[in-house]
């Protein structure tokens, strides 16, 4: 490796053709002295005269150099190359050996580290969407290569990547400009020199291109020729990986040509030593081959070693070379970092969708469904909400449902139960003037008891609609129809036991059987129908309660945004069974009752039973479609409605007509005029069924008395 040193003269040649370059394409202005690089030849000499000069490193082995202008285009690099290769000034190389050293990898390694700290930031800060530009040689391509093999997955992708031209062309580099100028990511990765990243920036100064986060490659991010306070609106903030400084002993003293120039007033690249970044990697990559060179020369024999480290020993001796640092970026409080998405984060209450033909970064945001919900940025799906939960109005948590039922609290529980409750109160005060006038003719007239019965039937009635009211639950569920079927079987079999007699008086008129029949007939026939009635009803309550009870239920079927309190009503079939019972008494009251309503005089109480049948068939009716049409507390006010006017119907026909004779007509109310045996000329009092009399009013009356 004895090389002959180069003469003063020819080292001046070679400055003179290493640091103009002349393209015929472009004007010499284009250019300028590259003071930057002239130090990096400056530091390689440096290296070599001190290598030379020590005893222990190559001994009686001395270093030299030649300097090539590569004119920043790959062809003449290639050619220089080559006329290294074949030591003359020929390009086309000859088969000759060479014992080289491999040192490329070196070289390439801080590369591929840089790319896999540059893709650690941008991951780190959560980084989508990232632009690259590389300089059109090996160093920017194979640099984007490895950042984008290291980048790229399904959260993070390249929205572009450009190149900057070796030989300057404004037309290329405002494609460049446009292409940054247009697109929506906001970050921006530069693999290049200074030398070939400036007219890009200064075009881009032009386009006056602001908003934008650089991270940039060691080549330019510390370089004076990027780093200029008019380039600060473009390029603050930028971040980049910078090589590690270090000092050159003496390099200072030998930056100088002859070493009796003064130019301390100068103020210049080249003379810039306090920041010793890539000048300091020449230096130490000189060292690097030199002590190669000298694992080389003590070799023992052919094949042996010691050798330069392997490419994995590479990683340790890169690491000495360019150094590593931990480096801290702190903040202020109110710093927002930069985002760089190719659109907007989905918020919570929206999922990711797919956009056919565009990146897996880039995608729609669609709200989730109701019922479903989204609680973090940029979800992928949406999760359902359990059971008794539904989505909220913006789709981001799951709220609890709301729950629909006739509460006691709601306007409309409170009227239905205030309904109720003056229902049984005029209950009991006509159970009041019954004990009050009960020696009189018109309370012992057809079966006092019954009377008694009916009205505490009609009290269990009304206060069962208060049982429909509330939050449903099993109990309330399982005695509310049933109740109300007794109630109702009670009331209707007593009022049968009064339209019976009358029915029999009835057909006495005209049949010595049935006036038999009806003489013979005592009140206590009159209990017997109402038990044999009541206890039917009792059996068929039982085994429906005991084979399918009713329960209560979470109805969602109708309303998927709130929960129905409802009973389940269990068997309809024993349901159906159970009311229509109550159903037949009523049509065994109501015929009866009509057959008899032309009983002569004023005794004939089968009239107003009709009229109430007749209310009770009309409500009950009328029940049946509004029940059907109606959902949730609506339909269960049908329900109490119908009881609540069904009891006021039978309370207003049987009762009212008789205590306005008690309270109002107490003249009418005596045994003569109740029993037939006297007439009476007030003919605004309505007639009783006290007693029956014949057409012509000369038989006596039968008064049925205790």
């Amino acid at each position: 490796c004895n090389l002959e040193s180069c003469t003063c003269s020819r080292m001046m040649h070679f400055l003179k053709h290493a640091f103009f370059s002349f393209p015929c394409s472009l004007p010499f202005s284009a250019y300028r002295f590259n003071f930057r690089g002239y130090r990096w030849v400056k530091a390689m000499i440096h290296a070599i005269n001190d290598i030379n000069k020590r005893d222990d490193l190559l001994p009686d082995i001395k270093l030299g150099y030649q300097i090539y202008d590569t004119c920043f285009t790959m062809s003449k690099t290639v050619e220089n190359s080559l006329s290294f290769l074949t030591g003359q000034n020929e390009t086309t190389p000859k088969p000759i050996v060479y014992r080289t050293v491999i040192f490329i990898p070196i070289l390439y390694f801080f590369s591929f580290v840089q790319s896999q700290g540059m893709a650690f930031l941008v991951h780190h800060f959560g980084w989508k969407w990232i632009g690259t530009i590389a300089a059109d040689d090996d160093y920017g391509k194979y640099g984007v290569k490895a950042f984008k093999e290291k980048v790229e997955d399904p959260y993070t992708c390249i929205a572009f990547s450009e190149t900057i031209p070796k030989i300057y062309s404004r037309e290329k580099i405002q494609a460049v400009v446009k292409i940054v100028k247009e697109t929506n990511a906001t970050v921006i990765v530069v693999y290049s020199s200074d030398i070939d990243f400036h007219p890009l920036v200064e075009e881009l100064m032009i386009n006056n291109i602001t908003g934008k986060t650089w991270i940039a490659s060691e080549a330019w991010v510390t370089s004076a020729l990027i780093a200029r306070p008019e380039y600060f609106p473009l390029l603050g903030g930028a971040i980049g990986f910078g090589v590690r400084r270090g000092e050159i002993p003496d390099f200072s003293s030998d930056v100088l040509c002859t070493g009796n120039e003064s130019l301390e007033e100068l103020n210049n690249t080249y003379l810039d030593v306090s920041e010793l970044r890539i000048t300091y990697n020449v230096y130490k990559a000189v060292y690097a081959v030199a002590y190669g060179l000298e694992q080389l020369r003590l070799c023992e024999e052919e094949g042996r070693g010691p050798f330069i480290p392997d490419y994995d020993q590479l990683s340790e001796l890169s690491t000495n070379l360019w150094g590593k640092k931990m480096v801290t970026i702190s903040a202020p409080s109110d710093f927002q970092r930069p985002r760089s998405t190719c659109n907007n984060n989905c918020q919570p209450g929206f999922r990711k969708g797919i956009l056919q033909g565009k990146p897996s970064c880039c995608y729609d945001c669609i709200k989730c469904a109701e019922g479903q919900i989204s609680n973090s940025t940029d979800a992928r799906e949406c999760t359902g909400c359990k059971e008794d939960y539904w989505s909220n109005e913006q789709r981001s948590e799951c709220v609890l449902k709301e729950v629909e039922f006739l509460a006691y609290e709601d306007a409309l529980g409170m009227t239905l139960i205030a309904l109720s409750v003056f229902g049984s109160c005029v209950v009991l005060a006509v159970t009041g003037v019954y004990i009050k006038f009960r020696k009189t003719a018109l309370v012992k007239a057809n079966d006092r008891e019954l009377s008694f019965l009916i009205q505490f039937s009609l009290v269990v009635t009304l206060m069962t609609s208060i049982l429909f009211i509330g939050k449903p639950v099993d109990w309330s569920c399982q005695s509310r129809q049933t109740t109300l079927a007794l109630g109702f079987s009670l009331c209707l079999s007593c009022v049968l036991g009064k339209t019976v007699m009358l029915f029999l008086t009835h057909l006495a008129k005209n049949s010595k059987v049935a006036e038999k029949a009806r003489m013979s007939m005592k009140p206590i026939f009159q209990k017997i129908i109402v038990f044999n009635a009541v206890m039917a009803e009792v059996g068929i309550c039982t085994a429906y309660l005991i084979l399918n009870p009713p329960r209560m239920f979470k109805n969602t079927q109708f309303s998927i945004i709130r929960i129905i309190f409802e009973c389940d009503e269990g068997s309809i079939l024993y349901l159906c069974i159970m009311f229509g019972f109550d159903v037949f008494l009523a049509i065994l009251c109501f015929l009866t009752a009509f057959v008899a309503r032309k009983l002569p005089n004023n005794f004939n109480e089968a009239k107003f039973v009709t009229f109430g049948m007749l209310v009770f068939f009309i409500v009950w009716i009328s029940f049946v479609p509004a029940y059907l049409s109606t959902r949730g507390k609506f339909k269960v006010a049908v329900e109490i409605f119908a009881i609540l006017a069904s009891s006021f119907g039978l309370l207003g026909c049987i009762f009212v007509p008789k205590c306005y004779i008690i309270l109002l007509k107490p003249l009418r109310n005596t045994e003569e005029i109740v029993g037939g045996r006297a007439m009476t000329n007030d003919k605004s009092a309505p007639p009783t069924s006290a007693s029956c009399t014949s057409e012509a009013n000369t038989t006596e009356a039968t008064v049925l008395e205790d």
